[in-house]
Parts: C-alpha cells; structure tokens; sequence
C-alpha cells in the first residue's frame, strides 16, 4: 500500500514540473532565483518550487501610445495617437535582457512614443504636421530604436494613427478645403470655356480665310476674263472703241434675255458673225 502512495507522489511532482513552451515563445528557467537556463520551444520539466519558467513572447506585438494633446509651433492643441510595432528577439540575451534589463517594457514604450511625439510635433505647425507624417514616423522610429536597443527590443515600425486639431480649426480647414475645391472647379470651368471660344475662333479665322481664298480666286478669274476681253478688243476692235461699247452694252442686255434688232448691214452683225465664224450673206 505504501508503494503506491508513493507513485502517486512521484507522478504528481513529475506532472507538477511539466512545463510546454509553444513556438510563438521562449521560455527562462530560474532556479532558487538566480538564472539558470534558456527553455527552447518544446517540452520541460522543472523541479517543482524550486524551478520558476518566466514565458516571454518572440512575435511582433503592437501597442498604441495613446491620445494625447500636444500644442503645436502654432499654438494649437492637436490630438495626437500613434501605433508601434516591435517585437523581442528571439537570441538569449535578448530574452534575457526584456525581462531582467527593463520592468515592463511595454509600459516603457508607450511612455518613451508619447515623450517623443511631443518633441517632435511641437516644433511643428499643425499644418506641417500632417504633411510630414512620413518625416514624423521616422524619426519617432529612429528614437526607439535607440533607446530599446539595450531591452533586446526591435522596433519595427511605427504608425502616426491621428493628428487632429481642435473642432472649431478642422471646421475652418473644412471651408477653406471646400473654397479651394470651388475654386479649381471654376478654373477649369473657365479653361474649357476658354478653349471652347478659342475653338470657335478658330473655325472663324478658317471660315475667313476660305471666303477670301474664293474672292481671290473670282478676282482672278474676273482678270483673266478683263484680259481676254483686251485681248479680243486689241484684235477686233482697234480704233472702233463705239463699236466695242456697244457690244458691251448689248452683252448686258442679251443677260437679261432681252431682244434686240439689229439693222442689216450694221458693223455689229458683221463682229458678231466674224466672232462666231460666219460669214455674213451679201445682198445682190
């Protein structure tokens, strides 16, 4: 009987030691308090009472620092909150150094992001500040990363997740968003305008163009038919300008379909034969 009283004593304590370390961890054994070794993902077993197993988490963890208000360069309170992202290194002394180098670094972080947020935005305009959110993000990483250096803590990144001004200063941001925004649209109203007149004018200055090209070109016809007319006069009609002046005047006239008696024998119906290739009939 007594055996398995004892048994049961031994299976307890052997149970009572057991200890599983999962991948996402790594786990520091301490023995009657001091240091004893690193606990690798995987089985344990520990002496009970004697042996402690502290887990510390190797993923990367985020933290939010909190809003905040912070007066800016132009004295402004803006409400301020920023993520980080880090996570602890998963070599031995990193371990170690989370856990015996810093107490509760995850406070510490947050407290050292708010310290820091408030140097960098308060050298900065409101306006700046949102602008030169990517500037921000680096050098708050930058800070950390410095000063986590030593806790066996990698800063990954950091976030700015808001930069907000007071409400009665985002509604006046607002009508002056709004007023730039009317602004470009009448510009652009204005442009297309602009160019829908300039097309106009072009087709304009086309349509002037054509209607002179077709004057100049009835001008040049009407010259061409003045030179043929010389040229017909110089052959036809040297030293008989009254003959030639009535020629033009009954040309006119036959336009207008009117009739017109010439008597026999007349200097015109000889012309006007001799022009068309007939030969006047003489009387016998």
């Amino acid at each position: 009987m007594i055996y398995i009283y004892i048994a049961a004593v031994v299976l307890l304590i052997f149970f009572s030691g057991v200890r599983i370390v999962r991948p996402t961890h790594k786990g520091l054994i301490e023995r009657l308090g001091k240091y004893r070794k690193l606990a690798e993902p995987g089985f344990h077993w520990i002496i009970p009472v004697i042996d402690r197993l502290f887990l510390v988490n190797i993923t990367e963890q985020m933290i939010d620092a909190e809003p905040q208000e912070i007066i800016t360069n132009d004295n402004l309170n803006a409400s301020v909150d920023a993520q980080v992202y880090f996570r602890v290194k998963s070599d031995e002394d990193s371990v170690k150094g989370s856990t015996y180098d810093v107490d509760n670094y995850k406070w510490q972080i947050v407290n050292l992001a708010r310290t820091t947020l408030r140097n960098i935005i308060g050298t900065l305009t409101l306006k700046s500040a949102n602008s030169e959110r990517g500037k921000i993000n680096t050098e708050l990483h930058e800070t950390l990363h410095k000063e986590t250096k030593t806790w066996g803590i990698e800063i990954i990144r950091t976030e700015l997740k808001q930069i907000d001004p007071p409400s009665d200063v985002q509604e006046t941001m607002n009508k002056v968003v709004k007023a730039e925004n009317e602004k470009i649209a009448a510009i652009d109203s204005a442009t297309a305008a602009e160019t829908v007149a300039d097309g106009i004018k072009r087709a304009k200055i086309k349509e002037a163009e054509g209607s002179k090209r077709a004057k100049i070109l009835q001008a040049e016809g009407d010259a061409e038919a003045i030179k043929l007319v010389n040229e017909a006069a110089e052959k036809y009609f040297i030293g008989n300008a009254q003959l030639l002046r009535k020629l033009q005047a009954m040309e006119v006239a036959l336009q207008n379909n009117a009739k017109i008696v010439i008597p026999t024998g007349s200097d015109l119906i000889n012309v006007i034969g001799e022009m068309a290739g007939i030969v006047p009939i003489k009387n016998k």
